[in-house]
Parts: structure tokens; sequence; C-alpha cells
């Protein structure tokens, strides 16, 4: 695979899996800090006084795509939608598909991406664009021209990357390229698939992912597909590399979608380790697990069909979703998880694979997620400053908020740690 790097595989039991999860998550997710921290007057903390130090947000991403933001029935539900998102996550994938997006050619929706990006940015939340590239279905006014189809593509990317810069600064570039022409691609995107075609695989990833680069080099670019096999790493990943063999991608996206089968800790953690090895960061794109009876399509297939959550199917989605995030987020390689969708309203397939219900009211598994996110894996603590000024703590890599309260005065101040980091972290107090 040119020049990428591979790391050693880790193989792992079932038991290993779970049964250390806790001790690989303190060990890659956690650290030691020490704060330094400096007053508005310049003047050092007295030993021994209090310091509380809590949490604001992880530094791991933990989103959600956000389709249905002020899209809900209801003025009630949509502000129960964004309460219960905002409240669990730190980030957000916002649609950027053709067909929809530029529905009459010439003229984008960036009305939508600003209103996306205006919520996300009051609440804190990272954004994800998805996607640039994909040819799932033409857009009504698409060229029958397979070179004209591809230069448009391409400057699809650099006209929304290069606006979007500051706002969204990730990507997924291409999405499931393995395989491009299947079924569905062929009769939904004859256009797009055959501007593929033409021009090769290798050149459609290289050439896209180019132009996002240099729309904006500080941009985090994601590679994404469902294929979960070595057919994703021998045709798609192993060719996106520049002519010295250095990857063009920042991370690889691995699609999730369990609705016909839970995938076992086993099956989480090879997966992780066999992408582990060309050692880029890994991003869980579309994770579903049901809560009601597990199957493909079944209201396409059957419209009066009731493919709606129960309490058995919910009980049994917290479980598999503990399961299924502790896995991941105990695997260091492993950076982002992106659940699909937030509600049941609106979801995809119109599956119970929602966190919440499509009345808005969290189901079991928000509820376990919420234990876990901003509970369990959440650092609140207090310190005594030393002697020489400082305060020390062990905690999650993320944001963080100071209090002091001294001399009758309360002070406050703010500050981010990850493991490049360097210490002391000088703390400025107001």
């Amino acid at each position: 695979m040119g020049g990428l790097q591979f790391l050693p595989a880790q193989t792992l039991s079932e038991s290993e899996i779970l049964g250390h999860a806790d001790a690989r998550i303190q060990k890659y997710r956690t650290g030691d800090v020490q704060l330094r921290l400096v007053t508005p007057d310049g003047k050092a903390l007295k030993k021994g006084t209090r310091v509380t130090i809590e949490q604001t947000r992880h530094s791991f991403l933990f989103g959600c795509n956000i389709f249905m933001l002020g899209k809900c029935k209801t003025d009630a539900e949509n502000a129960a939608y964004q309460k219960e998102f905002s409240d669990l996550l730190n980030y957000a994938t916002v649609p950027l598909y053709w067909w929809v997006y530029e529905r009459e050619a010439g003229h984008p929706d960036y009305e939508s991406t600003e209103r996306f990006a205006a919520w996300c940015s009051a609440h804190h939340i990272t954004m994800k664009g998805h996607p640039l590239a994909w040819n799932y279905t033409d857009p009504s006014w698409l060229a029958s021209n397979p070179a004209e189809v591809m230069r448009l593509q391409m400057q699809r990317i650099t006209d929304i990357v290069g606006r979007s810069k500051g706002q969204i600064d990730i990507f997924d570039v291409v999405n499931e390229a393995t395989r491009f022409a299947r079924e569905e691609t062929l009769q939904h995107a004859p256009k797009l698939t055959a501007g593929i075609e033409q021009m090769g695989v290798p050149n459609y990833l290289r050439t896209g992912f180019n132009h996002a680069r240099e729309a904006n080099p500080q941009a985090t670019l994601v590679i994404n597909d469902y294929i979960t096999t070595d057919e994703y790493l021998e045709k798609v990943i192993s060719q996106l590399v520049d002519a010295s063999g250095q990857p063009l991608f920042d991370a690889i996206g691995i699609q999730c979608h369990q609705h016909r089968e839970v995938w076992s800790a086993q099956k989480t953690w090879d997966i992780c380790e066999r992408f582990a090895k060309v050692g880029k960061p890994l991003h869980f794109t579309e994770a579903t697990i049901l809560s009601d009876q597990p199957g493909w399509e079944l209201r396409q297939k059957n419209p009066q069909f009731d493919w709606a959550s129960t309490p058995e199917g919910e009980q049994r989605q917290a479980e598999e979703v503990t399961r299924f995030y502790t896995v991941l987020f105990s695997h260091p390689a492993v950076q982002a998880i992106t659940w699909w969708d937030f509600s049941d309203q609106g979801a995809w397939q119109q599956a119970p694979a929602g966190l919440v219900r499509a009345d808005m009211t969290p189901k079991p598994a928000y509820d376990a997620l919420m234990k876990l996110i901003k509970g369990r894996w959440w650092t609140r603590a207090e310190a005594r400053v030393s002697s020489q000024g400082a305060a020390q703590f062990h905690g999650f890599y993320g944001d963080y908020k100071v209090n002091v309260k001294e001399h009758g005065r309360e002070l406050n101040g703010t500050f981010t740690f990850s493991t490049k980091t360097a210490q002391p972290v000088e703390v400025k107090l107001n």
C-alpha cells in the first residue's frame, strides 16, 4: 500500500475487549494535568487554596447527524430535539447531498449551511459536512458529458470547502467509492457513475481530495464507506495517496449501520484493528442500532408494517449501545462516533433507530449514553494549590472551567488539554 504506515494489529478475545475496556479508556483518554493559575493582579494563589475543576466538553467527538434541526412536526418537538441533542453531543453532521443541496444549477443552498452553523456555534458543537462527492443520485440538471460532470463535481468541492472555512472544517470528501458502480448508483446516478468510471476511481479520489485540500489546507478530510473488509483498503484507501505514497486523507470513515444484526465486541474490535493498521484516526460515521426488530427497509417492503420502538427493543438497544460505544472509546485509533439518526421522527428507512423517540422523549439508549459521556467519562475534580502555585489533577481530555474562591473574591478561568498539551497549562483567572 505504497507509503502508508501500518501499525501492528492487537488480537483480543471478547472477554479481554470488554473486561479491559475501562483500563484502556483510562490509558488512552485521560491524563495528568498541572495547572499554573495566574490571578488578574499577577499574584500567586495561597498554598492550600481550593480549586474546583469541571469538564465542559470532550476532545473526543460524540455526534449525530442533525438533519431534523428545525424540521420536527411541532415547535415543542423542535425545542426538545435541540435541547436533547446539545445536552449530550458535541459533534454534528450537516447534509450536503448534491441533488438536494443544489436543486437548480448554480444555486447551492448555502442558507441551510448558515442556519446549521449558527446553531452549532451557539452550542459549541463541531460540524462535519457530508458528503462532498457521492454518486448516489444525479442532480436533475446535471450534464451528460462525463468529463463535464467531473469538472462540475470538483468545482463543487472547491466552492463548498472554501466557502465553509472556519465554519465547517471536517468533511466526508468521497463517499462509498469501493463499490461505486452497484445497481442503485447505476439506476439513480448514471451520469455521476459514468463520470467516475471514465475518470478512474484512483484519479477521482485523488483529484477530489486535492481540491478539498487546496480550498482549506487545515481541514480534516475523511474518506467514508460502508465496506468494512479489506476491499475498502485495497480499492480505495491504498489508492488515496500522493506521488510519494503519502495519504491524502486525514481520517478513515467507517459506516456502521446495524439494522440487520448488531456487531459483537469482537467484530467491532477487529474492524478497528483492520483500519488502524493504516496509521490514521478512525471515525465511525453512521452508527445505528434499532429499538425494535432488526431488518432492512422493512417499511419500504411493507408500508403497513408497524416498525415502531418497543420497551423490550429499547432496553436491548441501550445495552448494545453501551457495549458498542465502550469498545470504540477504548480503542486508541478511534476519534469520533456519529449516530444516525437522533430521533425516530424522520429517521432513515423510517426505522426506530433514534436515541430519542418520535415525540422526542429520550430512550434508555440516550440515558445510557448520558451516563457514560457526561458521567463515567466526565471529569469533576478538586485540587489544592501547592507551594509552587500549581494545582494538579487527572482527567479526560477536553475543555475545562476552573473556579477559585480567595480573599472574598471568586475567580474563574478556562483551559483545554490533550495528549499534545505542553505542561504546565497556564490558566488566566478573572
